[in-house]
């Protein structure tokens, strides 16, 4: 490894223990830039855009309404609604982390995925390699708990039915 590489491998990883010596210590560092419904302020504080929250909850609202992913995608083109970076088409995969992210009810999981090699970036899902941190209640919600628990329910159902 040639010195400038570990050097940047040494500060990666100091940064990496600072992370997650915060995260043990339950203050939040979230590794986003933006999603749908929320903007960072000043201090890295998660704050509720209101018109995109509204899109988020419309998102939930057509699920429990019986809408699947594709339609919800369809309802959301059709109305020329944009995405969180200003495109007019949705993809279902993004719908579908959209009901199933826990910050849209004010809870954070931190480190679900994980940045595997610091020359490259290339990022991981946490399969249990690393400890993982909740944090209930941690910012202003958009979505009831009680909202996203019956999405949660519905997906459930779903996939059990499917399943056979």
């Amino acid at each position: 490894m040639k010195v400038n590489n570990m050097t940047n491998y040494r500060k990666s990883n100091e940064i990496k223990i600072g992370i997650r010596r915060k995260m043990r210590e339950g203050k939040v560092w979230l590794n986003c830039s933006r999603f749908l419904g929320y903007t960072k302020d000043e201090n890295g504080h998660l704050v509720i855009v209101e018109d995109e929250a509204r899109i988020v909850k419309k998102i939930f609202e057509l699920y429990l309404n019986g809408l699947g992913v594709r339609k919800i995608k369809k309802y959301l083109e059709e109305n020329k609604i944009k995405t969180v970076t200003g495109k007019y088409e949705w993809s279902t995969s993004t719908i579908d982390r959209i009901l199933d992210n826990e910050k849209y009810v004010g809870d954070v999981i931190m480190q679900k995925s994980f940045t595997e090699n610091s020359l490259t970036g290339k990022r991981k899902k946490n399969n249990g390699e690393l400890d993982m941190y909740f944090i209930e209640n941690n910012h202003e919600p958009i979505i009831s708990r009680d909202i996203f628990e019956r999405v949660e329910l519905k997906k459930r159902k779903i996939l059990l039915n499917n399943k056979g």
